[in-house]
Order: structure tokens, then C-alpha cells, then sequence
């Protein structure tokens, strides 16, 4: 089974760690399973310590990560090149129950994640409750061309919100250790 788009995060150099411990997150069983692996301290292999999540929802493109204490996962829906509703899931340990609890993103074209896909979530420094949202926007016709997009993540009733801005300015640096 092919490792689709895989995530590796915890404690990459100038990056933060997700609770100090590195992950291997990644589609698998042709798409119809997340992945969440536990890596060596080596980074070089996995463990015995995983998790199967969103069984039979066929996401991919997975971006993680923590506030106060609860794990986010935000994935997109397979459909090739072509864009579709963002879903976030929420648990209390990366490799514990994971549960939807629906879009982040709201407003014009939020059905589409803003015409892209997760690529990454990045924690702003001094902060527990801001982020960056950022997402591949691809060229399925010429994939060189392929551009990004950074939006601000906030939290609204517990769950994260991120909304369309054509232009923002971070007020926080972002963070180089956790």
C-alpha cells in the first residue's frame, strides 16, 4: 500500500513539537484510512504505536495540530486535483479516538477550502489560540504553476474557524520552540 501524503510532525528543526514526539501522519488502504504512526526517536522507522482514523472517509493532505491540551487534524476529501470541503477532527492524544466536528472554513468558497488543500497548520508565537492555516492551491492543467494560500486560524466555540481574507498581517512571530 503507497504512503499518500504524508505529514511528519514533532520536532523538526525550527518547527514545534506536537507533545515532543514524532508522527507519521498519511492516507493508506488506497485512500480509504488516516494514518497515525508513531516514529522512532531516529525518525528513521515507525513503531508499534498507531492509529487508524477516518476509516472509509477517504481524506488525505493532513495538517495537525495542538491547543490547550486537545490534538486537530484538518484533511481534505480525495478528489484529485480538484478542490472540496476541508473536515476537522478533534482528539485528546494523537493517537487516541479521533471525532469530526465539521469545516473550519466559512464564508464564499468555503465548501471548496477557498479553491485548496491543507498543507500545514503553524502555531504563532505568545499565543494559544492563533494560527496559520496554510494550503497548496493547485494548477491541476500546469502543476509547476501551482500557488499557496496563508489564512489566519482562530477558535470559535472550541472549534477552529478560518475565513477568507485577501489580505491579513500577522501580529506574532512564528514559533520556533513549544
Amino acid at each position: 500500500d503507497a504512503v499518500r501524503d504524508p505529514l511528519a510532525v514533532g520536532g523538526e528543526p525550527g518547527l514545534p513539537a506536537i507533545d515532543g514526539k514524532p508522527y507519521h501522519l498519511f492516507s493508506s488502504d488506497l485512500n480509504h484510512t488516516m494514518r497515525i504512526v508513531l516514529l522512532s526517536d531516529d525518525y528513521l522507522s515507525h513503531t508499534k504505536f498507531e492509529t487508524r482514523i477516518l476509516i472509509d472517509n477517504y481524506r488525505e493532505a493532513p495538517a495537525a495540530f495542538k491547543r490547550n491540551g486537545k490534538y486537530y487534524l484538518i484533511t481534505s476529501g480525495c478528489t484529485g486535483w480538484s478542490p472540496n470541503s476541508a473536515s476537522c477532527s478533534m482528539a485528546d492524544s494523537m493517537l487516541g479516538e479521533w471525532q469530526v466536528i465539521g469545516n473550519p472554513c466559512q464564508g464564499k468558497d468555503a465548501n471548496e477550502t477557498f479553491k485548496a488543500q491543507s498543507t500545514y497548520v503553524l502555531p504563532l508565537q505568545d499565543t494559544n489560540s492563533s494560527f496559520v492555516f496554510m494550503a497548496d492551491v493547485w494548477n491541476k492543467t500546469n502543476l509547476e504553476d501551482s500557488r499557496y494560500v496563508w489564512l489566519p486560524l482562530n477558535f470559535a466555540k472550541g472549534k477552529p474557524v478560518t475565513k477568507w481574507k485577501r489580505q491579513w498581517k500577522p501580529s506574532l512571530k512564528p514559533m520556533i520552540s513549544q
